[in-house]
């Protein structure tokens, strides 16, 4: 197997861009969805579109959406912790833990500070005010990250898929059953996608000198389709929007069933593709960050 010392310095600068370009991102995404009317009237739309097929979903998505609790995260992390510690990685073990309570408490903090005005877009929420980012969300993409952070080479490529797709679907669990709007859950997995690679940097300071990474734990391929996929989703999310501001002078609430199930599904889509993105960016870095021989 080859192996090589770990270019720390390169790898610190590509998770402070990765940080900071999710961070602009998060800013994008509030600004439009919340503080115009135009973002404020697609998420209205997502969310009356969900009324569709939702008698066939609405018993697994609340069950989904009820087994995240506090309780619930407090065992996920002490799971994740006793993993890193059992492979001799204390190091890792503070990380994946700061990568969970960070990202969870930063939402809680940003969900109860940010504001929202009213423009009369969706009166029926006005008064529930602030929902971004989504709290459910952040509790499954970030114990998702942090699982692949701590689980061996071999077992990351799977752990990476399932935690993406777990992740997204309770994201757009979330739309379903009317807990958040679209760009809540976005927000949500941006919020992560910060943490991890603060994460990152604090186990590149604890790092050894030698450390040496084998090229096989770089994990291209499944990085490259998580990638791609979600990109795509995200493509057809913008074409979906597009396609759906050419009725933007209509209430939601008396659009048709068509652009009622663009609105909802283009949505779910650009949630599922934010997420893959993250995990791809995630799993990409992660054989730098956690090398097969610590030196």
């Amino acid at each position: 197997m080859r192996v090589r010392v770990t270019p720390r310095g390169g790898t610190a600068v590509w998770l402070v861009v990765l940080a900071l370009v999710q961070a602009v991102a998060f800013l994008l995404v509030w600004r439009f969805a919340v503080h115009t009317g135009t973002g404020q009237w697609i998420d209205t739309v997502a969310l009356t579109g969900n009324r569709i097929g939702r008698d066939h979903i609405e018993e697994p998505v609340n069950r989904l959406l009820n087994a995240m609790s506090v309780v619930s995260l407090l065992a996920a992390t002490l799971t994740i912790g006793f993993i890193a510690l059992i492979r001799g990685r204390v190091a890792l073990a503070v990380a994946a833990t700061l990568l969970i309570a960070g990202a969870n408490v930063t939402t809680q903090v940003l969900k109860h500070t940010l504001a929202r005005p009213d423009f009369g877009v969706d009166p029926e929420r006005a008064f529930t005010g602030n929902s971004l980012p989504s709290g459910h969300t952040t509790v499954a993409a970030s114990v998702a990250v942090a699982l692949v952070l701590v689980l061996p080479p071999k077992v990351r490529p799977v752990a990476a898929v399932v935690g993406a797709g777990y992740a997204a679907t309770a994201g757009v669990a979330t739309l379903s059953a009317s807990w958040h709007r679209p760009s809540d859950a976005v927000a949500a997995f941006l919020v992560v996608g910060v943490w991890a690679a603060l994460a990152g940097l604090l186990l590149l300071i604890f790092q050894r000198e030698r450390a040496q990474v084998a090229s096989a734990d770089a994990h291209r391929l499944t990085a490259s389709l998580l990638g791609l996929a979600g990109l795509l989703a995200i493509g057809v999310c913008v074409l979906a929007l597009w396609w759906l501001l050419g009725q933007r002078g209509i209430p939601a609430a008396e659009l048709g069933r068509q652009p009622l199930f663009l609105g909802y599904a283009g949505s779910a889509a650009g949630i599922a593709g934010s997420m893959g993105v993250v995990m791809a960016l995630a799993l990409a870095a992660v054989h730098r960050l956690v090398p097969r021989h610590k030196g």
